[in-house]
């Protein structure tokens, strides 16, 4: 038997970005661990990657192309060829811009889980030639990407290896344990040196428990408590003037939208005590270095932008950086400066943009031209999406060819005319980067690809040149791709080189720099622009300004829908096996007459979703859970939280509002009131 172990790197959405040694067996994948090429992994990784051989070997893995015979939503399809499958999309999409118009065509991806070859190279290149419609990829992280861009431009910040310097650490809208498992023994170590923890959620997560203070405030208000601290700050002179002055612009105006926000009211709009406020303030005051790792939770409602603009303010008014370990984290993948599209070879259309937040809206409305020809890749909107209801009915109509190009048989691939099948990472070449790792790796593939699928970069490639719109000499294999992106780069040659020798790359900056020492800000003026004008402009509202609970008398309780150790947004959702619960606090439940394990409908307007209960004080009253990456099967009717989340979107960016959802629980029997 042929035994090798072969080196890999994760590219799915996880800030981590880890290292792997792949043991292949006569061909197959037995055993996934970490190494040591990213410094960050350590040797351990999460279970889910430890397990990513069910996800390649699944028996619902898709491995040929294959037709719709039955009725879309059944899942019912018939093998064909790979010729008659790209002959099939090619002759849909030339009648759809003959017919409607180029517009009538919308590309669908995310690609959270996808490296730089596989996401925004040939795939743009055929839609942008095409002139199909733009989708804005709004579902994740846009407010917040757009708040710290607009304070700090794509400026590096805090490697999480310098957590071990901090003596205050601060966890908001973040949970490691189940999203980024590597800070959590760097935070274990941080407190055995003496640091402080604080955790901002409104669930005791497994950092909450341990935490010297929790902050389980109200989902959505986010913006009063980061307001209330900097009104603080100011007012109690614990503000950093003298860094502000030399490095900052728009601090009067900060003051001015953070004056309203006393800690009473703060405490009041947030369901917390006035003295827990208190107790924060004075922490990240007098705690030198701090360091606040900020996730993408308190993005996910309609004041998600302002919120983490105003959160990414507090390093720089209580003046925590210019020392290691002091600042905050969020994304790092800007630090390469890298762009896919530099091997696309084609700029955008003028064409219209849809937010992909709204896809079923769209589907059913009254768009001109109407979509007729979707896209799916890299995605599976009919997990993901708000108004997961509006979402099916848009994908059943029988006037809309859906070609999806997917590695497992999804709930969305229930809906397509067209199923293409796609590599998994192990199986092709990819080019990542961690987004908070600082490094860069180059894998290749390290299995054959499973049955007939292929990677995303040749599929689109052979598309381009069925329709006509290849030209000679444009990159079209992984190689040529990889050395397109790297060479647009000024550091390219260097990235290059290090990955030929080390299989890793660090940015320019270095692996762990401290900024305000190594760099200052990215901006145009290399200053914090506390105020951004420009998204002060686009701000629903201005910016920093607050919206209220959307909570009524008839759907009082707030659903939210975090992530979990199982899933990556929703892959690998077929390898979970276990029924979803619906978690609610004990005074909730007991106010309903529901106790633990009791079958209960979740439902507001938009739906219902049917589920058991699980009854636990983690959860703060007035809010229940439900995990985000359900996929039908997790739940008794099939639907999941995102039949309960509005389309509506945040202040800043378009973003999804999951968290925005307003709902009533009660056991199975009960009917709903009048």
């Amino acid at each position: 038997m042929t035994i090798r172990l072969s080196t890999s790197a994760c590219p799915l959405d996880c800030p981590d970005a880890c290292s792997l040694d792949v043991r292949v067996d006569a061909g197959k994948v037995t055993r996934i661990d970490g190494n040591e090429v990213n410094p960050l992994t350590q040797g351990f990784i999460c279970a889910k990657v430890r397990r990513f051989a069910e996800h390649v070997y699944s028996p619902e893995r898709l491995l040929y192309p294959m037709a719709r015979t039955g009725q879309k939503g059944r899942g019912q399809f018939e093998r064909i060829t790979w010729e008659e499958a790209l002959d099939r999309a090619s002759y849909q999409m030339k009648e759809a811009v003959r017919r409607w118009g180029s517009e009538s065509i919308l590309p669908f991806s995310y690609g959270g889980s996808n490296g730089l070859i596989s996401q925004d190279t040939t795939d743009a290149r055929l839609f942008y030639r095409l002139g199909a419609s733009r989708l804005a990829r709004t579902v994740c992280s846009v407010p917040t990407r757009l708040a710290a861009e607009g304070l700090y431009g794509r400026m590096p910040t805090v490697a999480v290896e310098d957590y071990l310097h901090s003596r205050l650490i601060v966890l908001w809208g973040v949970n490691p344990s189940a999203t980024g498992i590597h800070l959590v023994p760097i935070i274990q170590q941080a407190l055995e040196r003496g640091a402080k923890l604080v955790v901002v959620d409104p669930r005791t997560t497994p950092l909450a428990e341990r935490a010297h203070l929790h902050l389980p405030l109200r989902p959505g208000t986010d913006l009063p408590l980061a307001l209330g601290l900097i009104r603080w700050l100011f007012a109690q002179g614990k503000a950093d003037l003298s860094f502000l002055q030399e490095h900052a612009t728009g601090v009067s105006q900060l003051r001015d939208r953070a004056e309203p926000w006393t800690l009473p009211r703060a405490a009041a709009e947030t369901g917390l005590r006035v003295e827990t406020l208190e107790s924060f303030a004075q922490m990240y005051a007098t705690s030198h270095p701090a360091v606040i790792r900020c996730g993408w939770g308190q993005e996910r409602n309609r004041n998600g932008g302002s919120a983490t603009a105003a959160i990414l303010a507090l390093p720089a008014v209580a003046g925590k950086f210019g020392v290691r370990g002091g600042g905050y984290t969020l994304s790092n993948s800007g630090a390469f400066r890298l762009n896919s599209l530099s091997a696309a070879c084609a700029d955008p259309p003028a064409t219209r943009e849809i937010n992909m937040n709204l896809l079923g809206e769209v589907l059913l409305g009254d768009e001109r031209p109407p979509v007729k020809v979707l896209f799916v890749y890299n995605a599976n909107p009919v997990s993901t999406l708000p108004c997961q209801e509006k979402v099916r009915s848009g994908m059943a109509r029988e006037d809309l060819f859906t070609i999806v190009f997917e590695q497992v048989m999804t709930d969305t691939t229930a809906y397509a005319d067209l199923l293409l099948p796609a590599t998994t990472f192990l199986e092709r070449r990819e080019l990542s980067r961690g987004y908070g790792a600082m490094v860069l790796q180059d894998a290749g593939a390290v299995i054959p690809p499973e049955g007939e699928s292929r990677s995303n970069h040749e599929v689109f490639a052979e598309l381009c040149r069925r329709l006509g719109l290849s030209r000679e000499g444009e990159p079209e294999t992984d190689e040529a791709i990889a050395q397109a992106i790297l060479s647009a780069h000024p550091q390219g040659n260097a990235y290059r080189s290090a990955l030929a020798e080390r299989k890793v790359a660090h940015p320019q900056t270095g692996y762990a720099p401290i900024p305000f020492v190594d760099f200052l800000p990215w901006t145009s003026d290399q200053k914090i622009h506390l105020f951004s004008e420009e998204l002060d402009r686009i701000a629903r509202k201005g910016l920093y300004a607050y919206e209220g609970d959307p909570a009524t008398s008839r759907y009082p309780l707030t659903l939210i829908s975090p992530a979990t150790g199982n899933t990556v947004s929703s892959m690998l959702g077929q390898t979970w096996k276990r029924e979803a619960r619906l978690e609610m606090n004990p005074e909730d439940a007991h106010s309903r007459g529901i106790g633990e394990g009791d079958t209960v409908r979740v439902f507001n307007e938009l739906g219902e979703v049917r589920v058991r209960a699980r009854v636990s004080p983690a959860v703060r009253p007035g809010v229940v859970v439900l995990p985000k990456g359900l996929w039908s099967r997790h739940t008794l009717n099939g639907a999941t939280a995102n039949a309960l989340s509005p389309d509506s979107l945040s202040d800043i960016g378009g973003g999804a509002c999951f968290n925005d959802a307003r709902v009533e629980v009660q056991p199975t029997g009960t009917a709903p009131p009048s």
